[in-house]
């Protein structure tokens, strides 16, 4: 049997060629979604029913890419972006979007990942807890130092939104306005060339942080997320507790009265040492916190508690939990071995 070739694609559908499209969904990580003869089209900063002018950048098999050229018919949840390098910094990616329809967009995204991945009904997924300062809450940023050719001077920044190079800021509207300050000091004193990173922080009160090691980075939807979390752990009836990708013990440290041993898992060395600190300083003595990967530890430790009686906390970096699928399987089939509670 002879296979009918593919019907060929529109003759816009080359790099550099322009259309008019209509945005059907928003993809993870901000793209909007868009179809041209059934073929799929990503648009950054778009929002869902937008028509929009667009010109092709890229050309995949299953998939084009475009940047926004002209916005034709804009959504009533559109706003104007408070950043003046949002667009082309590639930091943020929702700005255009007013508050509360980002919240929803990201629950939405998150119960569709669960449940693609983990098989979880988004009914167990709550909505999106908002923040009470959408703009300068950060707490942590890392700039980056790159010559520029052109005007024969360093750019420092973060990386543009499009290609690899740097996007000369001044300010970061997310940051607290402290760290906004430091670039400023940063750009008064820059680094000596080009390609360095530079870690900018405001240090939380009480707490060791060694300077490359991971700490909540919104201190302002802090109080709320531990509030949230020792909800969880009384309702589940946990008498023990495992802190996995702990960090510098933030979860172990504040849930540590509620339950009679907790363990904290951390792959940094350095995080280690300063959640044991964390630990002492604040007079926490029921539990412990050992070195190395969560999917090698977290069946060991499930058969030294009654894993009835255990809730897990998985607060990890972005790119730590089970970052690959292989890591996916072997996470899931080392932590179901016995039954455990999640918080």
């Amino acid at each position: 049997m002879k296979l009918l070739d593919p019907a060929p694609l529109s003759p816009s559908l080359t790099p550099g060629g322009k259309l008019v499209v209509t945005i059907d969904d928003i993809a993870f990580g901000g793209e909007g979604v868009a179809r041209v003869e059934d073929f799929v089209v990503f648009v950054p900063f778009v929002l869902v029913g937008e028509e929009v002018e667009v010109e092709v950048t890229e050309m995949k098999k299953r998939f084009a890419r475009a940047r926004l050229l002209k916005i034709l018919k804009a959504s009533a949840q559109r706003v104007t972006p408070a950043c003046r390098y949002f667009g082309e910094c590639g930091g943020c990616q929702y700005q255009h979007v007013e508050y509360a329809a980002q919240l929803e967009l990201k629950h939405r995204q998150i119960c569709a990942i669960f449940e693609r991945i983990g098989g979880f009904s988004k009914t167990v997924v709550a909505p999106v807890i908002p923040c009470p300062q959408p703009y300068g809450y950060r707490n942590r940023i890392m700039i980056r130092s790159q010559w520029d050719k052109f005007k024969q001077g360093l750019n420092i920044g973060f990386i543009r939104a499009d290609n690899r190079l740097v996007v000369d800021i001044e300010e970061c509207r997310i940051a607290e306005p402290v760290l906004s300050a430091q670039i400023q000091q940063v750009r008064a004193n820059p680094p000596p060339k080009g390609g360095l990173k530079v870690v900018l922080r405001v240090a939380p009160e009480d707490w060791v942080v060694p300077k490359d090691s991971f700490f909540q980075n919104n201190f302002h939807l802090l109080p709320k997320l531990v509030e949230v979390v020792r909800e969880r752990l009384a309702a589940s009836g946990a008498r023990h507790l495992i802190d996995a990708y702990c960090g510098v013990g933030f979860f172990s440290v504040e849930l540590a009265s509620q339950v009679e041993s907790f363990a904290g898992i951390e792959l940094d060395q350095q995080a280690v040492k300063a959640a044991r600190q964390n630990a002492a300083r604040h007079q926490r003595t029921n539990g412990e916190f050992v070195a190395g990967r969560t999917e090698d530890l977290l069946a060991g430790l499930l058969k030294r508690f009654e894993a009835g009686s255990t809730a897990i906390v998985i607060d990890p970096r972005a790119w730590n939990c089970c970052d690959r699928p292989s890591r996916r399987r072997s996470f899931m089939s080392r932590a179901t071995q016995r039954p455990w509670r999640e918080t």
